[in-house]
């Protein structure tokens, strides 16, 4: 049996990214992959982009990843975007979309938020018409190895796993930015990897506390933008977007 670690949305948090990497080796786990949004919201970038490359096996392209690279009008991401250098826009815009891979006789897919784009968004809440969605084969996710069975993403920043029609659906929640908690999220997949037959299959979810208020003092001393609404959603666990 192997164990597969999930991270995805670190967003610039790089004391929530090293909590995280550090239970990983605690528990011996060796390979990690990642589901995109490296960058932006937090103050390190930099940080984020150059321990994933050094810590995982395959990284997935976010919406950030993607629309940090990109001219924008929008003062915050420019001072975002002035972070990073050519190679590091480089690496980002070479992020494939997805991953499909088997594990214990099922066929797993992976991508950032939805088959249908970096940009669509599907929500635990969506009608059932919309998560049964998460399976379909496009262009973005190719079809070599059929729809898949199980479906794993990031994006939401809410941690869940739903069993549809035969199907699993799951997000790994974000790893430095999360939305229904407080706590660094990531996934750990158990099986049989790349694997066609059926045998034992797992997912665990992992929440790991990390110093808020250091990562909260890290923004400080870089002056970071969109600051208030950075320190609301680490300390509450509340999307900054959400009415009061």
């Amino acid at each position: 049996m192997e164990r597969i670690a999930l991270v995805s949305d670190i967003h610039g948090n790089m004391p929530a990214l090293i909590s995280v990497l550090e239970d990983i080796e605690r528990r011996g786990i060796k390979r990690i992959f990642c589901l995109g949004d490296l960058v932006g919201k937090g103050p390190d970038s930099i940080g984020s982009i150059e321990k994933v490359k050094q810590t995982c096996e395959h990284v997935l392209k976010g919406n950030w990843d993607d629309f940090i690279t990109k001219d924008t009008e929008f003062e915050a991401l420019k001072w975002h975007q002035k972070q990073l250098s050519d190679e590091q826009n480089l690496y980002l815009e070479s992020l494939p979309f997805s991953i499909d891979f088997y594990m214990s006789g099922k066929t797993i897919r992976l991508f950032h938020a939805s088959p249908f784009s970096l940009y669509t968004r599907i929500q635990p809440w969506d009608s059932i018409e919309k998560r049964l969605s998460m399976f379909e084969n496009t262009e973005y996710t190719g079809h070599s190895m059929g729809r898949p069975d199980v479906v794993g993403y990031g994006d939401v920043h809410n941690a869940f796993i739903q069993h549809l029609n035969g199907k699993t659906l799951f997000n790994t929640g974000s790893v430095g930015n999360p939305l229904d908690h407080t706590s660094a999220a990531y996934v750990i997949l158990e099986g049989e990897y790349e694997s066609k037959d059926e045998a034992p299959f797992s997912i665990q979810f992992v929440r790991v506390p990390y110093d808020i208020q250091y990562a909260i003092r890290l923004a400080k001393e870089v002056n970071m933008p969109d600051l208030e609404p950075y320190m609301k959603e680490l300390t509450t666990g509340t999307y900054r977007g959400m009415k009061n």
